[in-house]
């Protein structure tokens, strides 16, 4: 038996319904950087957690501090704390503004497929614990179309692509569809990709964008996406981002804050989510560390 094959046999072992529930795991990304991603990841929580959710976000974008930057909150520990200084997964965990907890990437995965077999397991098996600690994890990548963001959006079932209508975000996103679907272990049956248009003018906007893209990717890619809903241009969110304090904590009736409200309860929609399957944290991070599912 191979380590990547002892590996999944633990992440079964640690996803039995009979010792935990798994967690809801939300990968949110973006054709390129300055569209958005952080501010949705941290408002999309927020609300998430006013509907009942506990939720935690994981700063998946290495060698930056959007997250905290934004909470306006300073960790002690972070994921590489985790890996190679043997703190457990509650020590890692920072909470911030709305009773959201983060987990900071600090330098990222780099070298983890160098680790031996019995820390890999330890690894998992910490990150399993998230799934007693949250029913909601949203990942929050880096932007753009690198190996590492790739890896997440592969071992995500449930994908949320923010872009805003200026044409290059759009070109950019195709380009990501694009990417990740010639990716060798990627498989669009077993995720679900949710659109989400960013800083749009009005309604019809963010509609008239999915629909321009939807369009590409059904034509030359076959790929089903879905449209999540948009989010309006709002001073209030660019003055709430120079406060360092989420809009929908400091301006709850803002428009911005209210679109948020409104996409959190449709992700929260039993029926959109009737297909989801729910793979939990264990699952979700050897798949990035073993390179199969």
């Amino acid at each position: 038996m191979d380590q990547a094959e002892q590996l999944r046999n633990i992440v079964k072992a640690n996803s039995a319904p009979a010792q935990r529930p798994l967690a809801r795991v939300i990968t949110v990304t973006s054709g390129k950087g300055g569209v958005g991603k952080s501010n949705t990841s941290i408002n999309l929580a927020i609300q998430l957690k006013r509907l009942g959710q506990r939720v935690i976000i994981l700063d998946a974008d290495f060698g930056l501090a959007n997250i905290e930057i934004m909470f306006g909150t300073v960790p002690k520990h972070n994921l590489c704390d985790l890996i190679y200084q043997g703190k457990n997964i509650r020590e890692i965990i920072t909470w911030g503004p709305g009773d959201v907890g983060f987990i900071s990437g600090g330098s990222g995965i780099v070298g983890l497929s160098n680790l031996s077999r019995e820390y890999l397991i330890y690894i998992i098996q910490n990150l399993a614990e998230l799934d007693a600690v949250a029913d909601v994890i949203i990942v929050d990548t880096g932007a753009g179309i690198s190996d590492a963001v790739l890896e997440f959006l592969v071992a995500s079932g449930e994908i949320l692509l923010v872009t805003t209508p200026e044409p290059t975000s759009i070109t950019d996103s195709y380009s990501l569809l694009k990417a990740l679907n010639r990716h060798p272990r990627f498989k669009s049956e077993d995720s679900q990709i949710k659109v989400l248009a960013n800083r749009v003018d009005e309604p019809d906007e963010g509609r008239n964008l999915f629909n321009k893209l939807n369009a590409v990717v059904s034509r030359y890619l076959k790929l089903p996406i879905q449209y999540l809903g948009s989010i309006p241009y709002d001073s209030q969110l660019s003055k709430a981002v120079m406060q360092q304090t989420p809009v929908s904590l400091s301006n709850p009736r803002a428009k911005s804050a209210i679109a948020f409200e409104r996409i959190a309860a449709t992700l929260m929609n039993r029926e959109m989510n009737k297909d989801l399957k729910l793979r939990g944290m264990a699952a979700f991070f050897s798949h990035i560390v073993t390179g199969k599912k």
